[in-house]
């Protein structure tokens, strides 16, 4: 038995070792020999007994297998891969053997070919069907295999439990087992009718029965493979998984799955969009295009995350041409090469350049004729910046001022900065740099006296997903490396939306604007930063440390409030808002100093950052910007008095 399986085994790898040509050729003389074979036993079925064609019959028993190979090569049976067979290959093999058997009762019937009865092209038609097919899915099974032929295939590999009977789980279950990296044991799902069937070998139980199957199997991961439902759903499934042990992991959704067959590589950490259950509003396709289609479009920052996803949704609605503007060299390259990628049809220029270089970027705009700038350059750490006030103050309000001047010069149409929500009642250098940024932009767009047709909006959100100062790559990083999770106080809370959706409204906010808009997004529902983290700790299997479990894995420690931070953040100084086409963004009427004021203000700030006078700088930032109360001294490691 032993030597059996180690013959089967090493028959198997010298196979799957063979060029994909060889494999071919194989599959390729299978096929004819089983025409032969097929044709042969129609007429002995018909004739029932051994048939003996006559030496007029011959040349039909060639004929067959080599039609039977012209057809298949026709229909693309060959590019195939066997170990991925799936139920849309039998149907490919049932249009092929229609098209034979077409092709050979016509070439038979044409050539009055004697002594061959009708019933003979049918009989033939089912037999070669029978054996294309079983011949490919025992191949299937076989190699599917290969790894290991005893009945403990699998036993000593990590058990996972796919939730999601569907096509995405069923192939990825597949791919499991070719990957001899996991073992799949069960599927769970909500469809009663699938439950208690057999898909791939494998049970479907109801999610009712996902305790027994922990316990059973000793699961200590699930894989969530259900990339169509939508994020109401799948927030719902992970809030039902909770507090079971189990580590949880997906497959991405639907619009990110390009096509093809689905691989271990698609598994993924459960997105955190998911746990949250914000549903995408769908875009205003004309706002979409209003500011970038067939027009020049700038993003300074560019290689920032915000920066780089509004390239990245810029580029797919087709500008003329694609400016980024960066001052870190190795990010400039990094988001550059991935735009070739997603648009090599597309012009994109890299400008390495400082945003307080305003001859930089008005040359800039005077050569490639900019149409419009997104303004995302800026410092957004609000601890980084509050121990580095000047440089925070110089790139975030002097650097913004310095673009919008350089648009105006150049006669840019769109100007769009992107604010945050710590501009509004600021407790940091950063946030208050921000609102003052703002200022700017809406002093310059309501400056009677001075001629420009550009026009500035200004668009305010919270946190995003993923970005770089985001707690949420912060906390998977310290559960991988067996904790402690680190969260600043258990009351604090913060807003969330993910990457991809802000740039989507920062660019559909931005073609709503007149002169001075400020623009808030709809952030949804304020999420407490202590569940995110005990959410995050319980989806990786994990159990949280504390006095109900000592013994626990992950213990979450409080480092109390970081130099500038708040408990909790806001979108409105005051209570003017008003509603716009898109029901995910309002416009804010807040206060505007006029130019003229606001020039000598700027005047005194710069004269005070380019000193060092750190304590001058907080006190004109205080008397100018509503509701800036810092919550700690004025710092500043340079600072030279």
């Amino acid at each position: 038995m032993v030597s059996t399986t180690k013959q089967k085994k090493s028959l198997g790898n010298w196979f799957l070792s063979r060029s994909r040509t060889v494999k071919q050729l194989i599959t390729l003389c299978v096929d004819f020999i089983a025409a032969m074979a097929a044709l042969w036993l129609a007429f002995s079925l018909r004739h029932g007994e051994l048939y003996l064609p006559p030496t007029t019959q011959l040349w039909i028993f060639l004929l067959a297998p080599c039609i039977v190979i012209l057809v298949f090569i026709r229909i693309g049976l060959y590019r195939t891969i066997i170990r991925y067979l799936d139920v849309v290959a039998l149907w490919i093999i049932v249009k092929a053997t229609a098209l034979y058997t077409l092709l050979f009762t016509v070439i038979i019937l044409f050539t009055h070919t004697p002594h061959v009865p009708r019933t003979v092209y049918l009989i033939n038609a089912l037999i070669l069907l029978v054996f294309a097919t079983a011949s490919r899915f025992i191949a299937r099974w076989w190699l599917s295999g290969n790894k290991s032929f005893d009945n403990t295939t699998g036993s000593h590999l990590p058990p996972i439990i796919i939730y999601g009977a569907g096509n995405s789980g069923s192939q990825i279950a597949t791919a499991l087992k070719l990957s001899r990296q996991l073992n799949p044991i069960a599927f769970i799902d909500d469809s009663s009718n699938l439950h208690h069937q057999q898909i791939n070998g494998l049970n479907v139980y109801p999610f009712r029965q996902l305790n027994h199957l922990i316990n059973e199997f000793g699961a200590r991961d699930l894989l969530l493979a259900m990339p169509s439902v939508s994020r109401d759903r799948r927030s719902e499934i992970i809030r039902l998984l909770e507090p079971y042990p189990i580590h949880v992991q997906t497959l991405p959704r639907l619009s990110d799955i390009a096509e093809g067959k689905l691989t271990i590589s698609d598994i993924q950490e459960i997105d955190i969009a998911d746990l949250l259950g914000r549903e995408q509003v769908a875009p205003l396709q004309d706002l979409l295009l209003a500011n970038i289609t067939d027009k020049t479009v700038m993003v300074t920052g560019a290689g920032g995350s915000i920066g780089a996803e509004l390239c990245r949704q810029i580029i797919k609605l087709q500008p003329k041409t694609l400016i980024l503007y960066e001052l870190n060299e190795f990010c400039l390259y990094a988001i550059e090469k991935e735009l070739h990628l997603l648009a090599a049809n597309i012009p994109i220029t890299p400008i390495l350049g400082n945003v307080l270089d305003q001859t930089r970027v008005e040359s800039a705009c005077r050569r490639f004729k900019i149409n419009t700038i997104y303004h995302t350059a800026a410092y957004k750490h609000v601890p980084m910046v509050e121990k580095n006030t000047t440089e925070g103050i110089r790139n975030n309000i002097f650097g913004t001022l310095r673009c919008a001047q350089a648009a105006i010069a150049c006669g840019v149409e769109t100007f769009v900065l992107i604010s945050t929500d710590k501009a509004v009642r600021p407790t940091n250098t950063m946030g208050a740099s921000k609102r003052f940024a703002e200022l700017v932009l809406q002093g310059l767009a309501a400056n009677t006296a001075a001629e420009t047709t550009t026009r500035f909006t200004m668009v305010r959100f919270g946190n995003v997903l993923g970005s770089s100062g985001s707690v949420v790559p912060l906390f998977r990083d310290q559960i991988a490396k067996g904790g402690p999770v680190t969260v600043t106080d258990p009351r604090i809370i913060r807003y969330f939306m993910t990457i991809p959706e802000a740039a989507e409204l920062v660019i559909q906010a931005g073609a709503m604007g007149s002169r001075g808009d400020v623009f808030v997004l709809d952030m949804g529902e304020p999420v407490r930063i202590i569940d995110l983290a005990k959410r995050m700790i319980h989806l990786s299997g994990l159990v949280e440390k504390n006095d109900i479990h000592p013994a626990g894995d992950i213990e979450i420690v409080y480092s109390g409030l970081r130099p500038g931070e708040k408990l909790y953040e806001e979108l409105l100084i005051g209570d003017k808002v008003s509603d716009t086409e898109h029901q995910k963004i309002m416009r804010a009427e807040e206060k505007v100093i006029p130019w003229p004021e606001l020039s000598d203000i700027l005047q005194q700030l710069e004269q005070a950052n380019n000193a060092g006078e750190c304590q001058q700088v907080r006190d004109i930032l205080m008397t100018h910007v509503d509701g800036f109360l810092p919550q700690c001294a004025v710092e500043d490691w340079l600072n030279p008095s």
